[in-house]
Parts: C-alpha cells; structure tokens; sequence
C-alpha cells in the first residue's frame, strides 16, 4: 500500500477493519451499508463498493469524482455533495444496474470524459449530453 499514498494512515485503517472484524463482526465482512462504515476509513463509496461487488447487492451506487463530475455533465444529478448525487442517482438507475453502471463510469470518465479536456467529439454520448450542447451553443452564439 505505500504507493498509493497515505500508507500510514491506511495500514492503521487495515489493522483497525481487521481487529473490528474479528470482535465486532465474528471474522466476516459485513453485508450492510450501517456496519461497513464503522469500520475505520471506510466510508459510502467504499460500503457500497463492497456491496455491489462482493455483495452483488442492488442499488449500490460508488459516488466518487469521476461519477460526480459525469453525471452532472449528462444532467443525471445536480451537485458536488457524493451523498446527494448517490441519491439522486438511485432515483434513476435501475438498482440491478447501478453498480456496473458506475464502474463503467469511472472508466469512461479516464478514457473519454476526463476531467479537464473532455474528448466530445469522440464521445458516444455527446447527442445526451449537456454539457457538449452547452459546449454548441456557446460555438454558435446562442447564449
């Protein structure tokens, strides 16, 4: 873990989830959203992770950046709050599909729809998006 940074922290966090496991939990990874995020360093991203993949749990919407700055670009959610967006986004998605959906996303979001110079002409989805009509009308003068 010392390549990613923060690996103090995050060796703490590991020993923390292990022994709470262990005490709290009888050795098995918890199944719900309540208990995963008594775990030290994990949060709603990382519950729902675990849920949607280890889990195969429906509605389990992994919020970060990428899936942020994505979905508000296509009008799917408003805001930067992760909690509210993962909200809005379950209002929308069909729950079976929600976890795949956001991998997907964060793929995307690396490939074509980075974060600071976007690819829209090579976009599949640049007819849905708001931002790229925004992008247009700005070209053409309308606004």
């Amino acid at each position: 873990i010392k390549t990613c940074g923060l690996y103090k922290t995050k060796a703490k966090d590991l020993i923390g989830i292990a022994q709470k496991i262990e005490t709290d939990f009888g050795g098995k990874v918890p199944d719900n959203n309540e208990d995963l995020i008594t775990l030290p360093g994990v949060g709603r991203k990382t519950a729902n992770l675990l849920l949607g993949d280890i889990y195969g749990k429906p509605g389990s919407v992994v919020c970060d950046t990428h899936c942020i700055r994505i979905c508000a670009r296509l009008g799917l959610s408003t805001g930067k709050d992760p909690q509210k967006v993962e909200q809005q986004l379950r209002k929308v998605l069909p729950p079976e599909e929600s976890s795949d959906f956001c991998h997907r996303i964060v793929f995307f979001g690396r490939e074509v729809c980075t974060a600071r110079s976007p690819r829209c002409e090579d976009c599949p989805l640049s007819e849905l998006c708001e931002h790229r009509r925004k992008q247009i009308s700005l070209q053409k003068g309308d606004l």
